[in-house]
């Protein structure tokens, strides 16, 4: 079987993006989507996202781990997906899409994106850290001298010690001098360090925000891939109106084939 693709990354976070409004993709087909995201053996990404038809909006996104399985919300890829969507002349400069998490709008204005996320209702403190929802789980740790931090080692050991079997995703933290946040994910389901991670971001942001270590409402996080920016309004138990911004871009298109 033969199907056309197209590879899109930002800040470093790549995925293969098919194009599914006519329901040929096997989306069931773990081990498939495993092999198209295999650096090695595939086409190489953190992940594949589906773009398909939806009834109350101008597309679903359909997003999968690079293990093949469905999972949750992904940020840097609800940006991509909306640039794919321009780029295929189905979408102006605003977009409203269904994701497993509810329905996101988002502005494209050139490269940049600015993707509206879902709402945040509850901040857990645990010690030494923070857990948050941003459509995906998400742990932040402040931690020194991340550079040299051990991410895939200690982020595999929380990521599976404290969170059990379900895990989450693993955030470690530093504030450099002028205010921004530096941060370095390790994702489940990735089971490895990414450059980027839109949802670990928003999380970081927000995190910061309500720990009082920063004031700001629009915060600039660099990762591994780039920065990105995190706008926000605080209200009564939690956050609203939070925005990931930054750069998607398209990669490169191509067809793959295959015969399992």
């Amino acid at each position: 079987m033969k199907i056309n693709f197209y590879k899109y990354q930002g800040t470093g976070n790549d995925f293969v993006i098919i194009d599914n409004r006519q329901g040929v993709f096997p989306a069931k087909d773990t081990q498939l989507i495993a092999y198209l995201c295999d650096r090695r053996f595939g086409v190489g990404a953190d992940g594949l996202i589906l773009l398909e038809t939806d009834a109350q909006s101008d597309f679903k996104m359909v997003y999968y781990n690079s293990d093949g399985n469905e999972s949750t919300m992904c940020g840097n890829g609800g940006r991509c997906i909306v640039s794919f969507a321009h780029f295929l002349g189905m979408i102006g400069n605003e977009t409203k899409f269904r994701a497993i998490d509810g329905l996101h709008y988002a502005t494209i204005k050139g490269a940049i994106v600015y993707l509206k996320m879902q709402d945040v209702e509850e901040i857990k403190s645990k010690p030494d850290a923070v857990f948050i929802n941003t459509g995906s789980p998400h742990h932040v740790q402040m931690v020194s001298e991340l550079s040299r931090f051990n991410v895939v080692k200690e982020g595999a050991k929380l990521r599976y010690g404290l969170y059990g079997k379900k895990g989450s995703n693993i955030n470690f933290v530093e504030q450099d001098e002028g205010g921004a946040f530096f941060v370095r994910t390790y994702e489940r389901g990735v089971e490895d360090e990414t450059l980027s991670c839109g949802t670990g971001v928003t999380a970081v942001a927000l995190a910061m925000h309500s720990q009082g270590t920063t004031k700001r409402l629009k915060i600039t996080v660099k990762v591994l891939g780039g920065a990105l920016e995190v706008t926000f309004v605080p209200k009564d138990n939690g956050y609203e109106q939070i925005y990931l911004i930054g750069e998607a871009k398209q990669v490169f298109k191509g067809e793959v084939q295959w015969n399992f």
